[in-house]
């Protein structure tokens, strides 16, 4: 019957220590997922920053042929 029981136990400390590697794993994982995601969120702020002032520019550009280039004269000289 003591074998039994330390047989158990001896089982039992094996599944702790593999759930403990696991949950360490699993943290070493999550801090670099959140490493990944602090990094996307500077990638998104700067892509929005950049598409702001693409806009900008498209709007002055739009701006610029459309005085350069009347609609009457269909970008020919009159």
């Amino acid at each position: 019957m003591p074998d039994d029981h330390d047989e158990r136990f001896r089982q039992h400390e094996e599944i702790l220590r593999s759930l403990t590697a696991m949950l360490a794993a699993q943290h070493e994982m999550n801090t670099r997922v959140e490493g990944f995601i602090q990094e996307q969120r500077v990638i998104n702020q700067r892509l929005t920053v950049a598409i702001e002032r693409l806009e900008v520019t498209q709007a002055r550009m739009e701006t610029l042929f459309a005085r350069l280039f009347r609609p009457d004269t269909n970008g020919r000289d009159a």
